[in-house]
């Protein structure tokens, strides 16, 4: 033999012994997290047997960026009034520092929106087929060469710590690869881990206290028909406390997505929801819940993005209350961004925060407020929102009624609501602004608008677009003579 090819063949064997081994896992025999690198980057391969998108090619500091598709209204849905186009496109990488990410796609990109206007991100155009993003920090984007019709979803994700290995005590780690265990159920004291490149075909119960799902990898609910899911949530939270979901990304939920019912202190951050496969898809609701944070997201829902719901009058705190939704970028394509009371079985629902947000897309009312069946729904502060108007007809609608979902067939309260800061950019429409009480009884009182807008002209007691009914009492706008 050669002294060349000897040395060629040593390389090699010197290149397999660096490979580490294969690691075990809760969910089977896993091998680490497969990453590729570059100064400031890290992105993960997309697994074998992963349909990927087509429609752009995405590189970040020269390295490529695998494409993931989502589905947009599955049959029987197809075709109705909101189908925006067919699926979209979704990708995650962490950066560390200031990158370059370039864009390429046979659609024209010439007139392409980066939203939310709000990250300050502005395209560079290359070419008709080309664009670069510099990109400071972290931060999520929608980019749309046409609107809602097939956009890109760019999450660009802060360096992970903390991540478990495969064998820790307590971890249920999945690493890259589909997997397929469609039901997964954490008790106390439990990690589910999805490392980068993985996608997990599964909905998960939660029951119990310290409780974390975290990880840079994917779980999908996509396989499952309309409301069939093994679970009946994407993930379920049930009679839990100190909660935490992190880092992931939830794809093609077959029902409500992230659901805490009866649980107490749950933190929701720097998740990211690609949705709208299919309808009652709702985005976080919850219900009969206390302490609950959800923190820098990414939501694109059918339905509802957040809705506050009281399901039952049951454990020691059916309250929903103490609830905040802050940092976030919301996209609903049918029904709306907030709803807070239609299913009102609990005393209170009160403490909301809504603050620091981007609506970047919404059809129906985006706040919607109805709360019934006696329920109280007070101190709701909705401030710091930047909002895309596409000529929507409503805006805001604070009402007690009765609707179908309620057992109690009477209205509800509202007390203390509060909108600060609050701007609509974009096409000319009515959005409408509706307060009114139900009876004498279930009324609505302490309502305040303070530099709340619509395309430059300021929200007043004078608008046309407001309309107040009969038992509304102490409604205030900051343009009222002292």
């Amino acid at each position: 033999m050669r002294k060349t090819t000897i040395i060629a063949f040593l390389l090699v064997l010197q290149r397999l012994d660096s490979i580490p081994a294969p690691d075990a896992s809760a969910a089977g025999e896993a091998p680490a997290a497969i990453r590729a690198t570059a100064p400031n980057v890290v992105v993960y391969p997309a697994p074998a047997g992963e349909t990927l998108s087509t429609d752009y090619e995405v590189r970040v500091e020269g390295l490529k960026v695998d494409l993931y598709r989502a589905r947009v209204l599955d049959p029987p849905f197809a075709g109705k009034e909101w189908d925006y186009g067919g699926p979209y496109s979704f990708a995650n990488f962490d950066m560390s520092g200031p990158v370059t990410v370039r864009i390429t796609s046979p659609r024209s990109l010439r007139n392409v929106v980066i939203r939310p206007q709000s990250s300050g991100v502005r395209p560079v155009i290359v070419d008709d087929h080309t664009i670069t993003l510099p990109l400071e920090r972290p931060c999520k984007l929608s980019i749309e060469p046409d609107g809602r019709r097939g956009p890109l979803l760019l999450f660009a994700n802060p360096p992970e710590t903390d991540a478990p290995e495969a064998g820790d005590e307590g971890v249920m780690y999945f690493g890259p690869g589909v997997h397929k265990p469609e039901r997964i159920v954490l008790g106390s004291g439990q990690t589910l881990y999805l490392a980068g490149g993985a996608v997990v075909k599964a909905e998960v119960l939660v029951q119990g206290s310290n409780i974390r799902i975290c990880g840079r990898g994917i779980l999908d609910g996509s396989d499952w028909e309309w409301r069939k899911g093994p679970v009946g949530n994407l993930i379920a939270i049930r009679n839990s406390s100190n909660v935490e979901i992190r880092d992931i990304t939830l794809r093609g939920s077959s029902h409500w997505t992230i659901v805490p019912k009866s649980s107490r202190h749950v933190t929701i951050r720097n998740v990211k929801l690609c949705n709208s496969r299919v309808q009652n898809d709702d985005g976080i609701n919850p219900c009969n819940s206390q302490d609950v944070l959800i923190t820098d997201c990414f939501i694109r829902s059918d339905d509802d993005c957040v809705a506050l719901k009281g399901l039952d009058f049951e454990g020691t705190n059916s309250n929903v209350e103490r609830i905040t939704v802050e940092n976030s970028i919301l996209w609903c394509d049918r029904a709306r961004i907030f709803l807070l009371g239609h299913e009102s079985r609990a005393a209170f629902m009160r403490d909301i925060t809504l603050r620091n947000l981007d609506i970047i897309h919404f059809t129906m009312t985006p706040f919607l407020f109805e709360p019934g069946e006696d329920m109280r729904l007070e101190n709701v502060t909705v401030e710091n929102i930047r909002m895309h108007g596409e000529g929507q007809r409503e805006f805001i609608r604070l009402r007690p009624v009765v609707n179908q979902y309620m057992r109690k067939k009477v209205s509800g309260f509202i007390r203390n609501i509060r909108f600060r800061n609050v701007t609509i950019e974009g096409r000319s429409g009515e959005y409408l602004v509706q307060v009114m009480g139900a009876d004498a009884e279930h009324d609505v009182r302490d309502v305040t608008f303070e530099n709340v807008s619509i395309n430059g002209q300021k929200l007043t007691r004078q608008s046309e677009r407001v309309q107040v009914g009969e038992h509304t009492d102490d409604l205030r706008f900051d343009s009222d003579a002292p």
